[in-house]
């Protein structure tokens, strides 16, 4: 098990890091919001596996917190968005 947690921790911070990337450079603003909730969604997924490793549950709560400013975000900067330049 320690080896599989340790394999989705690899493969989840270079993912975090490609998106990171994309969120510093990304050319519009909605490439930056779907990198944003990428990271969010990669954030949640770390807390998930941390949690498995450790098998404490506590951190459940701040994995739906997580989920919750990930869909807050999608819907709302969308609304008020201007566009590009």
């Amino acid at each position: 098990m320690t080896v599989v947690t340790t394999i989705c921790g690899i493969i989840l911070l270079v993912a975090a890091v490609l998106v990171t990337y994309r969120l510093l450079d990304g050319p519009n603003s909605l490439d930056r919001l779907v990198a944003l909730d990428t990271l969010i969604a990669l954030s949640m997924c770390g807390l998930a596996v941390w949690a498995a490793y450790t098998g404490d549950s506590t951190f459940v709560p701040a994995i739906v917190a997580l989920s919750l400013m990930g869909f807050i975000g999608s819907i709302s900067v969308p609304r008020f968005r201007v566009r590009d330049k």
